[in-house]
Formats: structure tokens, sequence, C-alpha cells
């Protein structure tokens, strides 16, 4: 049966940002498709309620309140979830962002800022996991978490948006060094309706805006990437490495313009 092939049972997964939002919906996608998962972010209130839902499912979830900023924070993920699950299949770089701010205001402490959270905590993560991934799983599947603004050019999004374009091509450097046993793929969302877009949401002016200057004239839900996350780490996606997934309504160019006078 084709629905076979997106059965995860018996792995684990580490998701970070997984209170709310994306990484929410991420491992309780996971848990419905058989995973076990250590989950991380700032809030244990948020990360025991997304824990609840996991065990509803009749799986597992270890949660892990830390500040994921800390590069060594990350990293120490991969060993929880081998002490507490005994291996490590899949890893999902999910935390991340930078607040928009206009170029000449953008310092160079700033886009540090934003390439360590978005890239060189991801990549803190992956050092650690991938040789207990060898070493219990004998493989595995790592999913990175970028951004539409990673590729589409847009007014006051220097920061965030070069740090995610580097995430997005550090996926497919990592994929090659880590082929073939280790698979290395990313998602670019669009606009998804999270807590980042809650403003958004409710002014009807703005959101008008952003879903007319999408294609499909609409929103996304944090299980449309959930979905693009099972495909990836999943039997289902085995034969994808270095690739970065786009569910992003069809976007071409941005959908919400942050209005800077010109210069």
């Amino acid at each position: 049966m084709i629905l076979d092939r997106f059965r995860i049972d018996g792995q684990v997964a580490v998701v970070t940002g997984a209170g709310r939002g994306l990484g929410a919906a991420i491992a309780v996608a996971f848990a419905e498709a058989g995973a076990d998962v250590v989950i991380s972010a700032r809030s244990k209130d948020q990360l025991d309620e997304v824990a609840g839902r996991v065990a509803a499912l009749g799986r597992r979830a270890h949660v892990v309140p830390a500040d994921l900023s800390d590069p060594d924070a990350a990293a120490a993920l991969a060993a929880v979830a081998v002490e507490e699950f005994d291996r490590l299949d899949i890893v999902v770089n999910n935390v991340g962002g930078a607040m928009p701010s206009p170029l000449l205001d953008t310092t160079p402490e700033a886009l540090t800022q934003a390439f360590d959270f978005n890239v060189a905590n991801a990549h803190a993560l992956v050092r650690a996991a991938v040789p207990l991934m060898l070493e219990t799983a004998h493989g595995g599947s790592i999913v990175n978490i970028t951004s539409a603004m990673g590729r589409l050019p847009g007014r006051a999004f220097a920061a965030y948006g070069t740090a995610k374009a580097a995430l997005a091509h550090y996926t497919k450097l990592a994929a090659l060094d880590l082929s073939p046993r280790i698979r290395v793929n990313a998602i670019a969302p669009g606009s998804i309706r999270t807590s980042a877009l809650e403003i958004v949401a409710q002014n009807e002016a703005m959101r008008t805006e952003l879903e007319t200057k999408t294609p499909l004239h609409t929103i996304g839900e944090p299980e449309d990437i959930a979905a693009a996350a099972l495909y990836l780490v999943s039997p289902a996606g085995k034969y994808l490495t270095g690739k970065v997934l786009e569910p992003d309504g069809g976007l071409i160019i941005p959908n919400l313009a942050i209005p800077l006078p010109d210069l």
C-alpha cells in the first residue's frame, strides 16, 4: 500500500521549536505516523500540551525546555533522544527567525545573530546527531525549515532572508557530505497561519493583500508543512536528498510588502 510508505513506526525524532506552530504540528504528525519524539522550546507549558497530543496518539514525547539560541543546548538534544528512546532517526531544525529591519539599520551584529540562530545552531545539532543516527539507526533523515524569504527579495529582510538562504544552501552541502546514509532536505514555507502571522491575520486589509498576492489565494496551515516534513523523512521520500520543498501557495514575489520609503 502506498500509504504505508508514509509510516515511520518505531523511529525517534528530535523537533526543535516544537512548543507551537510548525514544530508542534510536525511533532504531532510524526507521532501519528508512528514515531516517538523529543520536543524542545522555551515554554514548558506549551511543550506539555504538545506532549499530551502525542500521548493521545499512543506515542511517547520527551519534553526538553531550553533556550535553543544556545548551540550547546541544541546539540544536547541528540544525546537526550538516545538516552530516552535508545535511538535517533530524524532531526527537524525548526527553531529560527529574525525581526525585519531596514537594511541600513541592520548592524553586522544583527546579521551575525541571525546566522547563528538559523544556521549555526542547526549545524550544532546536526554534528551531534549524525554519529548517533549512524550508530543507533544506521542512517536517518534531517529536515531544515527555511523560508520563502530565503529566495524572494523583500525590503527589511536582509538578516532573515540571508540567514534562511544560507540554511537552504547548507542543506545541499550537508546532503552531499552525509550521503548515502543520511538524507538532508529542507522546507521553505510561505505564509503559514501561526502566531508569527497573527497580527497580519487579524488585520483585514493586510490579510487580503497577503491572500491576493498568493497564487492559491489562501494562507497555509501548519499541517501543510507537517505533511511535507513527513514525506521527506519517511520511506515515501527515500529518493530525495539535498532538495528544498516550497509549500508556499505558489509565491513568485513577496506577498506582503513592508512599507519602507525609498532612499
